[in-house]
């Protein structure tokens, strides 16, 4: 926490607001390719909520675990749908995803992230350090952090690896709406927003058997430009 700006820091944070492109294969495979290149992010740190705003393109996502907004910049409801996770039922790794299951999918990925390591300290979550991993000659520290069941995020078990200097390095899981497809989320171009150490860029890719990277395709890249703390 002290590496990352602090929790009395953290704790004056209402939502952090980010301008990002979101890439990767993932996008093309779900027929969405670039759609979401250009965004603003607008997370909540106190509720489980997410907007998205598609610069240029008069239009919101909202996400919340359990309901999912699409309208206007003016508040004019353009689609919605509640118990959104139940959307994934069934789907296959090339079923195309409408934009509500993007917008779900972005929110629990893009809250969880943004909201990283400070969420562990909310009420449920549980956590434990396990063994310490070498990658690149380092020691990274790894937590395992279980999830609580009202929080939606990929899948309920998540580990998150710490370099010697105490930043986020990696973030493994699986995705449960992907059918358990595997996810190593490097973390890097650290930067000072107001108090707050956030990683800028991110880059995920999968995993086989113990954590071994499968370097192609690259699943998701995310990278950050202005970010401001409300």
């Amino acid at each position: 926490m002290e590496a990352h700006g602090g929790l009395d820091r953290w704790n004056k944070v209402k939502a952090i607001k980010v301008a990002a492109s979101i890439t990767g294969a993932i996008w093309f495979v779900k027929g969405k390719g670039d759609s979401l290149k250009n965004v603003v992010l607008t997370a909540e740190t106190r509720n489980e909520r997410l907007t998205v705003d598609f610069t240029g393109q008069n239009k919101r996502a909202i996400f919340e675990p359990n309901r999912i907004l699409i309208e206007t910049l003016n508040g004019t409801l353009i689609e919605a749908r509640d118990n959104p996770e139940k959307s994934f039922e069934g789907q296959q790794r090339e079923t195309p995803w409408d934009d509500i299951d993007v917008a779900y999918f972005v929110g629990e990925a893009l809250w969880t992230y943004l909201n990283t390591p400070f969420l562990y300290t909310h009420d449920g979550f549980d956590t434990e350090e396990i063994q310490s991993i070498q990658v690149e000659g380092e020691t990274w520290r790894r937590l395992k952090v279980n999830f609580p069941d009202n929080v939606r995020s990929h899948t309920k078990e998540q580990i998150s690896c710490f370099g010697p200097d105490g930043l986020l390095r990696r973030h493994d899981y699986t995705v449960d709406i992907l059918g358990g497809a595997t996810g190593l989320n490097y973390a890097s171009d650290y930067r000072e927003v107001d108090g707050i150490i956030v990683p800028t860029k991110r880059r995920v890719y999968a995993y086989e058997g113990d954590y071994q990277i499968v370097k192609e395709p690259l699943l998701v890249a995310i990278d950050m430009g202005a970010i401001t703390l409300l």
